[in-house]
C-alpha cells in the first residue's frame, strides 16, 4: 500500500493523494498561458481532473501533446 494514501483512494480517481515537498510546484500563468516545460518536470505524462472526469496529457517522443479522456 502507499503511504498517505487510503485504501480506497485508487478506486475513486478524483481524490487526491497529499503531495509531497519533492512533488510540489509552483507554475505561472501569464496572460492565460503556461508554459509546457513546467507541467512536464521529471514526467511525460500528467492527469487532469476536470467536470469530474480524468483526463491524460502525454509527451510524445516527437515533444506533441496528446489529450485523451
Amino acid at each position: 500500500m502507499n503511504p498517505g494514501r487510503s485504501k480506497d483512494s485508487k478506486d475513486n480517481p478524483t481524490e487526491r493523494p497529499p503531495l509531497s515537498i519533492a512533488a510540489q510546484r509552483n507554475i505561472a500563468v501569464v496572460d492565460h498561458r503556461i508554459d509546457s516545460r513546467d507541467i512536464f518536470i521529471a514526467t511525460r505524462e500528467i492527469t487532469i481532473s476536470h467536470a469530474g472526469e480524468i483526463y491524460r496529457l502525454r509527451l510524445t517522443a516527437q515533444n506533441k501533446l496528446i489529450l485523451t479522456k
